[in-house]
């Protein structure tokens, strides 16, 4: 029988709606202010602690709406208003100090049911409501040290090859300062620093009879590292992001020395915060022989040593000599050691950290290398009721094994608290590290009150572009435009439900995309409407002209929406930032109207006049 669909299609078609309708649902519930609590490495998040915490909000008087463990043991706490949810923050984070991370968030408030189902709300971009905003100010004085330090060893390597006799090489007095017994080796020394390192600026001065050459590092190069230092961590910044899995963030420069970071719809800002402010790195360093740390830990390091501490606060006595540095890892991955069963990092290296790392183990197999962790932090203190900042680096040794064999290009580390400092350590490292540290300046969580009026206008805009696209259509096409209108609000439903399911990020250009998108969803059905017409203006059957409508424009909607899709691909591929979200929503849009403008009215249309006698058509 003419213009009638089997079953399986309208059963298709039905658990389309109903599963588009479950995805969709999430967003109409809205979110919370909250805050989450994660324990720092080593801190851990039990009973006692979240009694504290209760405790704390109780005597500051700020009411809890839910309280929630989330994974690894990660505590969120609900509240009413915005308000509630600042003036915690303050006094839980003053309360518990530096062993716990606490940070604003946005809880989706999806009912238990629905999250069961995996059912979550798309995000918004910072733009509309939800995300984090972080300001950050790059250390441009420790990226030139950094340098100098580069420049220390650069010099006493170059003496030492050239066998030039000298004193020592140190940093200060805002260079590199070489020492040298004599006048003769003195000029032998600037005349070869002069010619190989030439962008030092070399000055000469004698203390206490010795002789000495400071080399400052020229204007023009200390410009070039501060610009390289910035462009790297915007890098590496952006490397760290997509570990994390932001869609649509934003990375830029603002200044000479800071960076802005938007991470829209992030929910775990916490551990955002974590991983982008982290400064870790590791160094493989021998540990020595000679001498007993113990001693060293009562007195002085013996020369060529320096004294470390691992996790349990016992001393550990290294060689000052670094064998590799996390510069040269191009790989990082987290898994369990075999032996052991603990946490580990799965270590691979570049051409030039193989090599040295094999140089520096094919003599010392039988010997003890210890992993040292290096993380630079910043605490706030209040000083005369002010808050100040103070920087503080944190070495640890974090593991100490025996050389077994010589060591190449992969290996692994362990001696990690749990799998999350693991995982957390390898993305660190697989990202790249830091060309200079960083500080957060500023951390703003965006709410509801920033993007009001923003998400108020946006959707304001697809009401009434719906509005006047479903009054049109009903008015020009009589029934056959109700079911054109019926299609058009599935198509926004499943619109919504593909962007929640996906956990895409809308912006206003996302928005603006979908506003495109009512427009050009019912031109399917104009087309189809109209070729019915002109099938039934001809004297053909109203079944034999919904037959003809539909199958005889196929091809012209196909080609249409086809090089539409196109350009979106296109603006998706090469745009940025808010050109990809509009072409998200725009490609979206073009595949969820395809379905509901084509095989979605055409299921109506056959249940309304599919295997009976029509005379005439509403059209």
């Amino acid at each position: 029988m003419i213009n009638q669909y089997p079953l399986w299609k309208y059963l298709l078609l039905a658990a389309i709606l109903v599963v588009g309708g479950l995805y969709a649902l999430p967003n109409l519930y809205g979110e919370d202010p909250a805050i989450q609590v994660s324990p720092a490495r080593g801190a851990t998040l039990d009973e006692t602690v979240r009694d504290r915490i209760d405790r704390t909000l109780e005597m500051a008087g700020v009411a809890v709406k839910a309280v929630e463990v989330g994974e690894e043991g990660k505590l969120l706490y609900r509240f009413h208003d915005t308000e509630s949810q600042l003036k915690a923050a303050d006094v839980v984070g003053s309360d518990l100090g530096t062993g716990y991370t606490v940070a604003l968030n946005l809880a989706p408030s999806t009912p238990q049911w629905l999250r069961s189902l995996d059912a979550a709300p798309m995000f918004l971009g910072l733009d509309l409501r939800g995300g984090v905003h972080f300001l950050m100010e790059v250390d441009m004085d420790a990226a030139v040290k950094q340098a100098e330090e580069r420049y220390v060893g650069d010099v006493r390597t170059l003496l030492r090859n050239e066998k030039v006799r000298y004193l020592g090489v140190s940093r200060g007095k805002g260079g590199v300062v070489v020492t040298f017994r004599n006048a003769e080796d003195l000029a032998a020394g600037r005349s070869l620093i002069s010619r190989e390192l030439g962008d030092l600026e070399l000055t000469e001065g004698s203390i206490d009879g010795s002789f000495e050459v400071v080399g400052r590092i020229k204007e023009a190069e200390q410009k070039a590292i501060r610009k390289f230092a910035l462009e790297q961590n915007i890098t590496t910044l952006r490397n760290r992001v997509n570990e994390l899995g932001v869609s649509e963030p934003v990375i830029q420069q603002q200044g000479q020395s800071r960076i802005v970071v938007q991470l829209p719809g992030v929910q775990d800002t916490a551990r955002a915060k974590e991983i982008l402010g982290a400064t870790a790195t590791l160094e493989f360093r021998l540990v020595s022989d000679d001498h007993s740390p113990a001693e060293a830990a009562g007195g002085r390091a013996p020369a060529g040593t320096r004294l470390y501490h691992d996790r349990q606060g016992r001393p550990v006595l290294l060689e000052k000599r670094v064998l590799l540095t996390g510069d040269y890892i191009t790989d990082a991955a987290s898994g369990i050691e075999q032996q052991s069963g603990g946490p580990a990092v799965f270590i691979t290296l570049d051409g030039k950290g193989a090599r040295l790392m094999t140089n520096g183990t094919k003599d010392n197999v039988g010997r003890m290398m210890a992993v040292v962790f290096i993380e630079n932090k910043v605490d706030t203190k209040m000083v005369d009721g002010k808050p100040v900042k103070v920087k503080r680096v944190v070495e640890e040794v974090i593991n100490q094994a025996v050389i077994r064999e010589r060591l190449g290009k992969r290996f692994q580390i362990s001696g990690l608290d749990s799998t999350r400092e693991a995982r957390d350590l390898a993305l660190l490292l697989r990202a790249g590290s830091l060309a200079a540290p960083i500080e957060i300046v500023e951390e703003r969580t965006v709410g509801p009150s920033l993007g009001k009026e923003n998400i108020e206008q946006g959707f304001l805009s697809v009401v009434v572009g719906m509005l006047a696209v479903l009054v049109f259509m009903a008015i020009y096409y009589k029934a056959f435009g109700l079911v054109a209108d019926l299609a058009l609000v599935v198509n926004l439903v499943l619109i919504v439900a593909v962007l929640s399911i996906f956990q895409a990020t809308l912006t206003l250009p996302g928005i603006a995309g979908i506003v495109l998108t009512v427009g050009m969803a019912v031109d399917a059905n104009v087309l189809i409407f109209e070729r019915i017409r002109e099938e039934l203006k001809i004297g053909n059957s109203p079944q034999a002209a919904i037959h003809a409508g539909y199958e005889k424009a196929f091809s012209t909607i196909a080609d249409a929406n086809i090089t539409t899709l196109i350009a979106a691909l296109v603006l998706f591929s090469f745009g940025t930032g808010p050109i990809k979200g509009f072409a998200v929503t725009l490609s979206i849009g073009i595949a969820t109207s395809m379905f509901t403008a084509i095989m979605g009215t055409r299921a109506v249309v056959n249940l309304l006049y599919g295997g009976r006698r029509v005379q005439r058509l509403a059209i």
